[in-house]
């Protein structure tokens, strides 16, 4: 095993990180026929969410999944450089991965069904979204300590089995929690293409206040952001090329939040989300603010007494620019459904991404 670990390494390490130019990278839970109306130029990778465990394999889950992925692969005849990886779990979507993964069987079952099930769709790589090893995640899923040791160990195996050029990368939680008792981030970062940094559900239904929940920076009241968290992995080491930024394509909005501070830093109760297209019905209400601590978009409605935290064009642009002063690999958001079809967040990010490099 030591050997294979080695040789891994040794060919991984092939790969030089220094010449990429930043990528932009989407991910996808729509049906079969949507992502045909979006313009998927400047888009360097479509992650297929969400396949689930099946016992120990990797599964799709019915017909109509089987579907939506072979024509989300298609895309690659109109976009030659895309990429289309497949990507396990979600919130929500990985109830049994603590107990699969706790085995050696187990993580050899999974590697060799995604390693057929990429050749077969002839997709591009995995994207391993287990929210979260090693901690608490959707109430009720199992966790354990020994998760941390043993998503390193999933992450070999899957090296192990996947094709030379395959794609591997996982979504991480923005969180001290996470970075620091859910991965290896020594042992697993050689073996990982790139980390996909959630930077974003800073504040949502567990919180009892109003805050940014993408922010870039931090302010005098928050201390979570994007900043932040790129700088907690930079600081363990890793390579500034291997780490994504998250956009969120989607607003939380708060309720019986006191006009104080235009909502801001207030009491609030959760009230709902929205994506970036049904906002349109409940923006009238709203004045829209800036903070210029923080470079995050929020707004108030004084007659609901709703807060609402999201990203705009401002923030997402500021984002994008973040990636190209400090080196990142690129910039990610959730989700490509939830963008307008025309003039979205999307052709603001491609916009700054690749025509400044």
């Amino acid at each position: 095993m030591k050997k294979l670990i080695l040789i891994i390494l040794f060919l991984v390490s092939c790969n030089n990180n220094s010449d990429l130019k930043p990528q932009v990278i989407a991910y996808y839970a729509g049906d079969e026929k949507s992502i045909d109306e979006f313009n998927l130029d400047g888009v360097d990778q479509i992650i297929y969410s969400f396949l689930h465990l099946k016992e120990n394999k990797l599964a799709i889950d019915n017909k109509l999944d089987s579907l939506t992925l072979l024509n989300v692969v298609n895309q690659k005849k109109k976009y030659p450089k895309l990429k289309v990886l497949l990507s396990l779990g979600g919130w929500g979507g990985c109830e049994t991965c603590s107990d699969v993964f706790s085995t050696e069987q187990g993580r050899l079952e999974f590697a060799v069904s995604t390693a057929n099930i990429i050749e077969s769709f002839k997709a591009d790589g995995l994207d391993l979204d287990w929210e979260y090893p090693g901690i608490s995640g959707f109430p009720g899923h199992n966790y354990k300590p020994e998760d941390r040791e043993n998503f390193t160990d999933l992450v070999i195996q899957l090296r192990r089995y996947m094709k030379e050029g395959d794609i591997l990368s996982f979504a991480a939680g923005a969180s001290t929690r996470f970075v620091e008792n859910s991965v290896e981030w020594g042992k697993v970062m050689p073996l990982i293409d790139n980390v996909n940094l959630m930077t974003y559900d800073f504040y949502g239904s567990g919180s009892n206040k109003t805050g940014h929940h993408t922010a870039l920076s931090s302010n005098e009241f928050q201390d979570r952001s994007a900043e932040s968290s790129i700088k907690s992995l930079i600081d363990l080491g890793i390579d500034p090329k291997k780490i994504f930024i998250g956009g969120a394509f989607y607003i939380k909005t708060f309720k019986n939040v006191e006009n104080i501070n235009n909502g801001l830093n207030q009491k609030a109760e959760w009230n709902r989300s929205y994506n970036q297209r049904n906002f349109e019905e409940v923006r009238s209400n709203f004045t829209f603010y800036w903070d210029t601590l923080a470079n995050a978009p929020y707004a108030y409605d004084s007659i609901n007494r709703i807060f609402a935290t999201f990203d705009d064009h401002k923030s997402i642009k500021l984002k994008s620019q973040y990636v190209l002063e400090n080196n990142l690999g690129g910039i990610m958001f959730w989700q490509l459904m939830n963008d307008k079809k025309q003039d979205g967040l999307l052709k603001t990010m491609v916009n700054e991404i690749k025509e400044k490099t």
